[in-house]
């Protein structure tokens, strides 16, 4: 049974922070009311069970992001519904969503498009053409192509190129494909950044990153930051690479592309399926997938970067005021008394 949102979101949080669903909802209360989180964290330990301004601030910041979440995916369920395409099944797997990026990719095919090459297909009655092709694999793609020209369709090529489109169009709304590229991506890719041409003076500063590659998953934020400033300048250019293996040729993502065609060696059709899968890793799902991962990785530098600089400022903060001399502090309290240190 699904937990209401008000419930659900405090025992979420109470699992990431390490504290008690009772606790987190007294928190949240107060910040509601318009409480900082230094000011709960300072005067309204009682009522908090104790919680500390590192787990205030985690708090403040994943509840935004799961109330922005729970408002997304009620939007989401509610467009679903209303084109009376929901299903108990992706109102399941919408329920079960724990990402903004996964709610997205389940969206995808039921999000309103503006005019695409698919649709184009389509309206040229040639989806029929791509489900042949699917159908039968020992099938001849351009005899079979013959059968669907038309006014609109003039040759072989404009067909299949028709066919490819509507072919790439379900691959690029596969949920699961894109959440395993990405994950598959986010654990081998390696970011890359290049100047660009003619830079080279005018970009000097950031000449550590002229021919750099590392690593995407251990990209430290500072790197990440210098280097996305100088994609914003105009000095880099930055990219996820994914290498192809040396034995076969193609990576593990392009084969995954290939494995959710079922594509095999039975004739001329899964030839032109092997290659439509090659091209829809390369010119549409890597590219998405890419602006998503490079987006997180800006987001986690970002906030490792703050994180960092909230450390020093404490520290800073603490340190003796008058050095080695003894100083007396006074904490002035009408309720609890006034303190001395």
């Amino acid at each position: 049974m699904t937990l209401p949102v008000n419930l659900r979101i405090p025992r979420q949080i109470a699992a990431e922070i390490g504290a008690r669903p009772e606790q987190v909802s007294v928190a949240i209360g107060l910040l509601d009311e318009g409480a900082t989180v230094p000011f709960v964290a300072r005067y309204r330990k009682e009522a908090t069970g104790g919680l500390d301004d590192t787990q205030l601030r985690t708090l403040s910041e994943r509840l935004t992001y799961l109330r922005e979440m729970e408002a997304r995916r009620a939007s989401i369920v509610d467009s679903i519904t209303q084109q009376g395409k929901m299903t108990d099944d992706l109102a399941r797997a919408l329920a079960g969503a724990e990402t903004k990026s996964a709610l997205e990719d389940l969206y995808l095919p039921y999000k309103p498009k503006r005019r695409t090459k698919a649709m184009i297909a389509r309206e040229n009655g040639l989806e029929p053409l791509a489900d042949a092709i699917l159908a039968d694999r020992t099938a001849d793609p351009e005899a079979l192509a013959a059968g669907y020209l038309s006014e609109t369709v003039a040759d072989v090529k404009t067909a299949l190129e028709g066919a490819r489109e509507i072919v790439a169009e379900r691959l690029v709304e596969d949920a699961g494909l894109k959440a395993q590229l990405r994950a598959h991506m986010a654990a081998v890719a390696r970011l890359t950044s290049e100047v660009l041409p003619g830079k080279e003076t005018e970009g000097a500063k950031f000449a550590d990153y002229f021919a750099h590659s590392e690593a995407l998953s251990g990209v430290p934020s500072h790197r990440a930051l210098a280097m996305f400033r100088g994609r914003n300048e105009g000095v880099l250019a930055l990219d996820l690479a994914v290498e192809p293996e040396a034995a076969t040729g193609d990576s593990v993502a392009e084969r995954a592309v290939k494995a959710a065609l079922a594509v095999g060696r039975a004739g001329k059709a899964d030839q032109w399926l092997g290659t439509v899968a090659g091209w829809v890793w390369r010119i549409k799902l890597k590219l998405s997938l890419t602006i998503d991962l490079m987006t997180d990785l800006r987001e986690r530098a970002e906030a490792e970067a703050i994180r960092v600089f909230a450390r020093n400022l404490k520290d800073l903060l603490l340190a003796a005021p008058a050095g080695a001399k003894a100083t007396l502090g006074l904490d002035p309290g009408i309720r609890t008394g006034v303190k001395v240190a």
